[in-house]
């Protein structure tokens, strides 16, 4: 298998440290807000490259963190607590709107099929983890405190910069009035592994006791602690999107590789951004989609997933609502052929021509999902199984197999079933039809559609579906 590290900036062949494990850790949500397309997108990247490993035969061990503490709304430490202002906005207590979004969150990854982290840590509950973990840092002189937090001296680690490709000196804060910076910092690279209630932080809700002082950790000491207890001190696979790449990700490398003295994460994996209607994704601009809007559009959520599906995780998407309604459209119509297939011939032994067929799809399937995920190469090889000539049930197979990998829930499409009193009514309607009264025919028609269903005519008969 084949995949892209950031690290490196090349595609290597992918091995993890103790087969047939794989450790993998995947950066979670910030719940002071509603869960996103944009996130989606890189959760299901994640949860692609999580499904085709275990398709490979390795056994996945992975971790997924919830912040809901620390992270301030400048990545760099400027800016407030995003749960603070979360909760400042809703006019609720920051507990409450952690659990909100984090229920929100797991709400939408379930709506469009991504398999849920083997193991879930809330930020908060691994704040002795991280004071550990920041001790450790302090007894190896990679620290320093200010009156107002404890930072990682950056200057001391050679390394720094390196995922990124960004040179210490690259690395300049933006020196607008309104952005509050420690006057006592060293470097503006600098960050914080914990912060004191003092100050700008004086009123700080959550909080706990530390050998530097109450106060709360830093967004990126987190990862590195919670990482680091359940899987190992260097770990297979770091995802993320690649937003996280010049701040978080690198600062978690430092953090961990100067208390360890050993490699943090093997590969790194970052997906590229989703925008919408060619604009990044803001409120402002009115084009903040969640799964709650997407279903408002008409579509069926895994019709998202289906869309995610058509582009590389390493481009960028541009999300419009006439893509969303294609790929709704796409998805329907492969439904209606896994219904019709369902309905097709008994199976029979396969001739050898057509038995070479399904093995060259098969081989064309796994080089494709092994070649750093080429997901679009993957779904037109699996339309193309669906226009083959290979028998009914044979295709089935290789839909279902393919289907472990797309996560598009095939194998639980089948025909739904019309209650008598819809199908009465079509008959009915198709009576008068004939008879040639439209008008009474339409009038049937509304009715139908007003209890659900949608009816459409053939040459001589009908056809009804669930709306």
């Amino acid at each position: 298998m084949k995949l892209y590290n950031t690290l490196t900036r090349k595609i290597e062949e992918f091995f993890p440290l103790n087969p047939p494990i794989v450790t993998f850790y995947t950066c979670g949500p910030t719940v002071y807000d509603y869960t996103h397309i944009g996130h989606l997108r890189t959760y299901l990247n994640n949860d692609l490259l999580k499904r085709i490993l275990k398709y490979f035969g390795f056994q996945v061990k992975h971790v997924l963190n919830i912040t809901d503490v620390g992270h301030l709304t400048g990545d760099d430490d400027t800016g407030e607590d995003k749960l603070e202002k979360g909760a400042q906005k809703k006019g609720k207590d920051v507990w409450q709107v952690a659990q909100f979004y984090t229920n929100f969150f797991f709400q939408s990854i379930n709506e469009i099929n991504i398999e849920p982290a083997d193991i879930i840590c809330r930020a908060t509950d691994h704040i002795q983890d991280m004071i550990n973990l920041i001790k450790i840092l302090q007894q190896k002189g990679f620290t320093y405190e200010t009156k107002e937090a404890i930072y990682f001296d950056v200057v001391k680690f050679k390394n720094y910069g390196r995922l990124s490709g960004q040179k210490l000196e690259e690395k300049v804060q933006q020196a607008r009035e309104e952005v509050y910076v420690d006057k006592e910092k060293k470097h503006p690279a600098d960050f914080a592994l914990w912060f004191k209630k003092v100050g700008r932080f004086a009123n700080h809700v959550m909080h706990w006791s530390s050998p530097w002082g109450d106060g709360f950790p830093g967004w990126h000491i987190e990862c590195s602690a919670m990482s680091m207890k359940y899987l190992g001190e260097t770990i297979d696979i770091h995802a993320g999107g690649i937003d996280h790449i010049p701040i978080h990700h690198e600062n978690e490398i430092a953090q961990s590789e100067a208390a360890t003295g050993k490699v943090f994460a093997r590969f790194w994996f970052h997906n590229n951004f989703l925008k919408v209607d060619g604009a990044k994704m803001s409120k402002s601009l009115n084009n903040f989609y969640t799964i709650e809007d997407i279903k408002k559009k008409g579509a069926d959520p895994l019709s998202l997933r289906y869309l995610f599906l058509q582009s590389h995780y390493r481009q960028t998407l541009n999300f419009t609502d006439e893509a969303l309604n294609a790929a709704n459209e796409s998805f329907k119509k492969l439904k209606e052929y896994i219904i019709t297939l369902r309905k097709q011939s008994q199976r029979t032994v396969l001739s050898s021509e057509k038995l070479e067929k399904v093995n060259l799809f098969k081989r064309d399937f796994i080089e494709a999902i092994a070649n750093d995920l080429n997901i679009p190469k993957a779904l037109s090889i699996l339309w193309s199984v669906i226009k083959s000539n290979i028998p009914s049930l044979d295709k089935l197979d290789v839909i279902f197999d393919f289907d472990q990998v797309l996560g598009l829930k095939l194998s639980e499409v089948f025909e739904e079933e019309i209650p008598d009193q819809i199908l009465k009514l079509a008959q009915e309607r198709l009576m008068y039809r004939k008879k040639g009264d439209f008008a009474l025919a339409d009038k049937i028609r509304k009715k139908i559609n007003n209890l659900g269903y949608h009816i459409e005519d053939t040459p001589e008969d009908f056809k009804v579906k669930k709306i």
